[in-house]
């Protein structure tokens, strides 16, 4: 097997391995999605009646949850580089004879693997409580969370690159998650904002992936699904790119 595959594969293994050991992180990544969707789904949608092409409110906002989860869990995933700096693991990874890309690449398929793997707790979770979810709407549903996650474990990745701190970290993701995910249109319709709003929620790329995972779960969307696609894709294309010439200026 090619020594870049196999690089790729065990440090994905490693990723799966660590997150299933830490029970805190599981829990920790889902428990203020969860606080929001019961908060929102019961609070708001009890006082509120909105035409969002869902049967309720609760329903609307299940696939704004979801982004909500794959957008924490991938973005810290990042975090695990700067611990790995800390605690030296990153130095013997980069001596390795392979390619910092393929570093980058198998931690990328290991986080996104690690936040999807967290969505689908969540999808467990929204089932519980009565969300429908339409079985069939599954494989595709899996395809956009990994699109999702794997674009922005690698902009996590970009980010951690250049810093050595992890408390800095965790502020530039607080500061970073919250905005993306508010003006992506997962807990309110875009098209009631005003005008400047709107124009940048849809710089956000987590609002096309709502949107594509809206039309997933409830079979309604904004965009035409190309579109959320083509912009899933690009943004993902632009955050390896970004995430692998970052990684590269790494020093050993």
């Amino acid at each position: 097997m090619n020594q870049e595959l196999v690089a790729i594969y065990f440090l994905w293994k490693r990723e799966i391995i660590r997150f299933f050991r830490s029970k805190s992180r599981v829990f920790g990544s889902l428990a203020m999605p969860f606080f929001f969707l019961i908060m929102l789904g019961f609070g708001i949608g009890g006082m509120v009646t909105m035409e969002t092409g869902g049967p309720n409110y609760m329903d609307y906002i299940a696939p704004g949850i979801l982004g909500m989860v794959l957008l924490f869990a991938s973005l810290f995933s990042g975090m695990i580089v700067i611990m790995d700096k800390q605690f030296g693991f990153l130095k013997e990874t980069l001596v390795a004879p392979v390619s910092r890309v393929s570093i980058v690449l198998g931690k990328a398929f290991g986080g996104a693997t690690t936040a999807v793997s967290q969505g689908v707790l969540m999808l467990i979770l929204m089932m519980l409580m009565g969300i429908s979810i339409p079985l069939s709407a599954l494989p595709f549903l899996i395809v956009i969370m990994f699109l999702i996650s794997i674009a922005f474990v690698c902009l996590g990745i970009a980010i951690a690159s250049l810093i050595e701190d992890m408390h800095g970290f965790q502020l530039i993701m607080n500061f970073l998650i919250f905005p993306l995910f508010f003006l992506s249109g997962a807990v309110f319709p875009l098209n009631g904002l005003p005008e400047i709003i709107r124009f940048i929620s849809y710089l956000d790329p987590l609002t096309y992936g709502v949107d594509a995972l809206r039309l997933s779960l409830l079979g309604t969307s904004q965009f035409h699904i190309m579109l959320d696609m083509g912009v899933l894709v690009g943004f993902l294309i632009v955050t390896t790119v970004v995430a692998a010439y970052l990684f590269r200026r790494i020093e050993s």
